[in-house]
Formats: C-alpha cells, structure tokens, sequence
C-alpha cells in the first residue's frame, strides 16, 4: 500500500514539472500569462476521474509562501522601495486595511448569520495582490520601472498585512469581539517585531560572509534564510512574512559586497529554478480546489451564496481603483501623493498619470496565500464554506479576467519603459568602473614591480581603454537617439557575434578532443566551465 501512494505521488510530481514546463512553453509563444494557463490546467485536471492534491494551508504558508517572497525580495532594489515608500506603505498597509474592513462590515451586513470578525478574516485573505502573474505580464509588457517597483513593492509587504490582520480577526471569530483599535495595536506590535526578526536574520548571516564565499555553503545558507525567518518570528508570535521579506531585501542589497561572484552566479541559478517550480505547483493547486469548495456549498440558498459573492469581488475590483483616484487628491503637503520620488535629492510629488492608475488597479490580482489564509479559519467560524467559495472566486475572477487582459491592456495605454534612459545608465556605470580600474593600474604602476608585472599592467591597460572607447561610442550613440528604444550599433553587434562565434568554435574543438580520447571528462568540464562564464558574461546589445 505505501508503495503504491509513493508511485502514485511520484507520478504526480512528474506530471506536475511536465505540466508546468509545457505551460511555459506555451506562454513564451503565445504571449499569455502562465498563472493564467497553469490555473486553468488545474481546474481541468481537478474535473478529472483520478488522485487530486488538496492544499494544506499549513505547508503552503510555512514551505511554500516564504521561499517565493524571500527570492522577490532578493531581485528588489531596497532603494526603490525606500524611495517609493510612502507609496508602497499606502497599498500595502492602508488598502490591505481598508479593503479588509468594507468587506468585513458588508459580509457583517448583508449575509445572514455571518460576524463581523468572519467577514473581515475573509477580506484580510483576499485583499493582497498577489503581484507574480501581474509583473510577469508587466515585465514581458514593457511596463515602467516605476510601475514595476510598486507592484513588486506592495506584493512583498502586503502579505504581511493581510495575515496579520487574519490572525488578529481569527482570533475574535473565536470567542470575542472584534475591535478596530484593538486590531491595529497588535497589528503594529506584530509587524514591529516581524521587521526586528528580518533584521537579526540579515546580521546573523552577514557575520557568516566569510564563509558565503564557498558557492555550495552560500547556496544551503540562502535556501534555509527564509525558514530560518520565518521560524524565528513566528515561534515569537510575530510577522513571519514580514521577517522574510526584510531579511530578504537587506540580504539582497548587501550582497554584492559580502559574497563571492562564484557564489553569487549559482545561487541565482537555484533560486530560478526554485522559483519556477514554486509558482507553477501554486497556480495548479489554485485549480485543483475548485470542485472541492464548489461542494462544499451543499448547504446554502443561491440568494446567500450570490450575495457574499458580490460584496466580496465587488469591494475587491472597486475598491482599488478607487483608493488610487483619491489618493491623487491629497494635498502635497502631506508628502503621500502616488508616484512622488526623488529627484536630484528633492522630493518631489508627480502624482500618477490616468493610464499609471488604470494599469495599477488592473494589477491587482489575487493568488495562493488568500486561499491558503482563508483555508486557515478554524470550523467554528460561521459560513467557513461559504467563505471558502467567495475568496476562490475573487481569486479566479482577477487571475483569470485581469491576468489574461493586462498585457492588451498595457500596451492599448501605451505604458512603455524607456529603454534607452535605461541603457544609457548601465553604459554610464560601466564607463565609471572602467575608469575606477584605470585608477587603480595606476596606483599599482606606482608601487615597486618587476617587469613581467609591468608588461600586465600594460596589456591591461590596453583592454580596459578599448573597453572604455567602446563605451564612450555607445554612449554618444544613445545621447543622440531621440527613440525611447536602444539604437543599434553595427560595430557592437558584430564584435558580440565575432565573440559568439569564437567561443562556439573552442567548444567544438573541446568535444573532438574528448571524443577522439585526448582529453578526459573531467578537464572537459573545467574547461567547458571557463567558456561558460565568458559566453554569459556577454553583454546583450543595451
């Protein structure tokens, strides 16, 4: 028998990968989202005679949730956020609050037998966005560097929120009252306390940057971070979420500086791959519970079941949209108009164009932790069922309606990155390193050397002032374009082909020797190695 569920299992899995890598192929040639697909995949194979998955909230919210925002976390710019903080603090704490409670007090109002704690623990789970269907679009889209980090900025720290929130409304659907002042207190102590944890995480594991410069010690430490964060806060009855994502965004930031470049190339590598799994097996488990909720609404009217529904996905839509018209009103004094930045050291308050907004509130979709938080309430809270239903249908509803639209919709706006200003910052910094290392060689020509030192600072020298002329011209290219886009330069492109093409040939040339027996695997794959990291050290045409 237990071999039987082991094979049974194990099948799973492998249909699950297969399903998630055709998925993907899919995506890439189509266009449309992944979560999407992977969603509908989901709910086909759930109508399907056979072994289903039922999802544990418990594992999801433990193993599953913290690894995904622990790695988003580690591709934000901590300096982004904090730039844009006002902004990501309003969409990530206030809307959280504000959806929470209209959902809360409609659920309390219009739904018979329901409480006001049970209808704010259901708006607590479906208020955050979850911003991994929307930024795949958004990035594919051409979407704006500054749409991209508020999405990215309010999906790492919205979590928190929520689930805090849950826990506190939880705990009154259990045997108290729920109060609003009550809630925010231990709402503020929790998160306090979650930041503290993120905190003493990211010291702990940069006293160990010693020991991070090992590519496979540096790998085992970062997959066990976000457990560790997690772990650590909620054994202390503190925001895990919220321990994961400073930890994350600290780790992140300092990482340049405190780990190896070996170190850094292959944690990278893991952590996509992580990644991709991780999200595909969420967005099918999101399909997978849909007959399963669907039967658990047996015992409710129609009027019931249409009525909590329309509170809940129509505070969700309006709600959002809404918040972002009016925060666009608050006068600049108060610092907190959307889109304000930094400028040349100045604050300054350029609120959101309509399309910005219109784009923003589209992408707003729900993922796996509303379903994993509301699979979470205990059976005693009334219409647990009913409540079920309505966050998988808000869950549905804005992946699939909003998912499947929001490319269409970025372009029809016409919302595009600038890829020109962008690439014209990454030659800029490059043309400075470049420049830092001259310096250097010269500081080290004026220490005492040898001449065979000599003859290297010399061929040095000449690779890093060609280096520094090819910048120069690209940067005079880019100064000139009037295009948004990345102008192309013949000499670029063919010195990138030229280099290609080299580096392909010495591999070949590897391969007839180790299959006419004149070099063994081994060296093979030292070698292989070197023209690996040359070949992805290449830089695209920006």
């Amino acid at each position: 028998m237990n071999d039987v569920h082991a094979e049974t299992t194990l099948l799973l899995i492998l249909g699950g990968v297969a399903l998630i890598v055709a998925v993907r192929l899919i995506a890439e040639k189509t266009g449309l989202p992944a979560a999407a697909l992977l969603t509908i995949a989901g709910i086909t194979y759930a109508l399907l005679p056979g072994p289903n998955v039922e999802l544990e909230p418990e594992l999801v919210m433990t193993y599953v949730i913290p690894p995904l925002l622990y790695n988003a976390a580690l591709d934000s710019s901590l300096l982004d956020i904090r730039r844009h903080i006002r902004t990501v603090i309003s969409l990530s704490v206030l809307l959280v609050l504000v959806t929470a409670l209209l959902i809360g007090y409609g659920i309390d109002l219009w739904v018979s037998g329901a409480t006001l704690a049970a209808g704010v623990a259901l708006g607590a789970a479906v208020a955050p966005p979850d911003p991994v269907a929307a930024l795949a679009v958004g990035r594919r889209a051409g979407l704006p560097g500054k749409l991209i980090t508020l999405i990215q900025g309010e999906g790492l720290l919205n979590d928190a929120t929520a689930l805090t929130i849950l826990t506190v409304a939880i705990a009154a659907a259990e045997g108290g009252d729920f109060s609003v002042p009550s809630a925010a207190g231990q709402f503020f102590l929790m998160a306090i306390g979650g930041v503290v944890a993120g905190l003493v995480v990211a010291f702990l594991l940069r006293q160990l940057r010693h020991i991070r410069q090992d590519p496979l010690t540096a790998n085992a430490l970062s997959l066990a971070t976000p457990l560790a964060a997690y772990i650590l806060a909620e054994s202390v009855h503190v925001s895990g979420v919220l321990a994961v994502v400073v930890a994350g965004l600290i780790i992140g930031h300092d990482s340049p500086r405190y780990s190896g470049a070996a170190s850094r190339l292959q944690t990278s590598a893991v952590w996509r791959l992580v990644d991709f799994l991780l999200e595909g097996v969420v967005f099918l488990l999101i399909g997978q519970q849909v007959p399963a909720v669907v039967r658990e609404l047996a015992n409710y009217d129609m009027s019931t079941i249409v009525t909590a529904v329309a509170v809940t996905v129509g505070v969700t839509l309006i709600v959002r949209p809404l918040w972002l018209i009016l925060t666009q009103l608050l006068p600049r004094s108060l610092h907190a108009r959307l889109g304000g930045e930094d400028i040349d050291g100045k604050h300054s308050e350029r609120a959101l164009t309509g399309r910005e907004v219109t784009a923003l509130s589209w992408a707003g979709t729900r993922g796996v932790i509303s379903l994993a938080a509301i699979f979470t309430l205990p059976a005693s809270v009334p219409h647990r069922d009913l409540l079920h239903f309505c966050a998988l249908v808000v869950v549905l509803v804005t992946l699939l309606g909003q998912g499947l639209t929001f490319a269409p919709l970025v372009r029809m706006l016409g919302l595009r990155a600038n890829h020109a200003d962008l690439a014209r910052e990454r030659n800029e910094a490059r043309a400075a390193s470049v420049r830092a290392a001259l310096d250097r060689l010269d500081d080290i020509q004026e220490e005492q050397h040898d001449h065979v030192e000599d003859r290297a600072i010399g061929h040095m020298r000449k690779q890093l002032e060609v280096r520094l002329e090819r910048y120069s011209r690209r940067l005079d290219l880019l100064e000139k374009s009037d295009s948004d886009e990345v102008p192309t330069s013949p000499e670029y492109e063919a010195a990138l082909m030229v280099r290609r093409k080299v580096i392909e040939a010495q591999r070949e040339e590897l391969l007839r020797w180790r299959d006419a027996g004149n070099l063994n695997d081994e060296s093979l794959r030292i070698l292989e190695r070197e023209l690996d990291h040359e070949e992805r050290l290449l830089p695209d045409r920006k």
